[in-house]
């Protein structure tokens, strides 16, 4: 691999963008691709199959070539409202996934760096959190404080953005009154519906660590489905 191409991957590591490395395995010939960019031109035969590999994430040969395909892509970023007994375990079984964590709770005992090492935590309301994190359409949301004052403006600003993923905790009487709140703030049922709550794949079990597990399974499920 040429020094050049190997300096220009390596930036786009440290910039956390998303393209894939292509290699011609029977010469040795290399390329860089990204998403709705030009392809070197000895590549550009196989253009539809590299794309199909890079838009499912998927790293390997394309069938019947010498071309391999090594996928990077964005960390999804998950932001957690609570920093509960929950987001803890959640935090620990996200570390080996491709998701970036960012806890936002304005009760500052609770989001603590000494509960959470190492982590992006904002100390502030909902309205004021969000101006300090770039979300989009590949972002997700974790809504654990129960309390529509945190909650809800999270929820609020998930559905607008059009978050893939939105999930809230709570019984199902808690989400009864949390959809009929939205609701009256204008929400349509479609946007509502589309929030995961009570939040989880129905796993069966009652503990913070089976509560943050069904969560992550769902949220990881969901991850593949879009």
């Amino acid at each position: 691999m040429k020094k050049k191409l190997l300096e220009q991957i390596i930036k786009k590591k440290e910039n956390k963008d998303e393209f894939a490395i292509i290699t011609n395995i029977a010469n040795g010939e290399s390329c860089i691709f990204e998403k709705n960019k030009s392809i070197d031109k000895n590549f550009e035969k196989y253009l539809s199959e590299i794309s199909n590999h890079f838009n499912k994430k998927k790293n390997g040969i394309i069938e019947n070539t010498d071309i391999f395909i090594e996928t990077y892509v964005r960390p999804i970023k998950v932001i957690i409202v609570g920093a509960v007994h929950i987001a803890q375990y959640l935090v620990d079984y996200a570390k080996s996934l491709n998701f970036e964590i960012s806890i936002i709770d304005p009760r500052g005992y609770f989001a603590t760096e000494q509960r959470f090492p190492d982590l992006k935590i904002i100390n502030k309301w909902p309205e004021e959190a969000f101006k300090e994190l770039e979300t989009n359409e590949n972002s997700a949301l974790i809504a654990l404080t129960h309390d529509p004052k945190i909650d809800d403006p999270a929820l609020q600003h998930a559905l607008k953005n059009k978050f893939y993923y939105i999930g809230a905790l709570g019984s199902k009487k808690t989400h009864e009154n949390r959809c009929q709140r939205l609701k009256d703030a204008g929400f349509s049922e479609a946007e509502i519906y589309s929030i995961h709550g009570p939040i989880g794949i129905k796993l069966g079990g009652k503990s913070a660590p089976e509560i943050a597990l069904s969560i992550i399974a769902q949220l990881v499920e969901v991850t593949y489905k879009k």
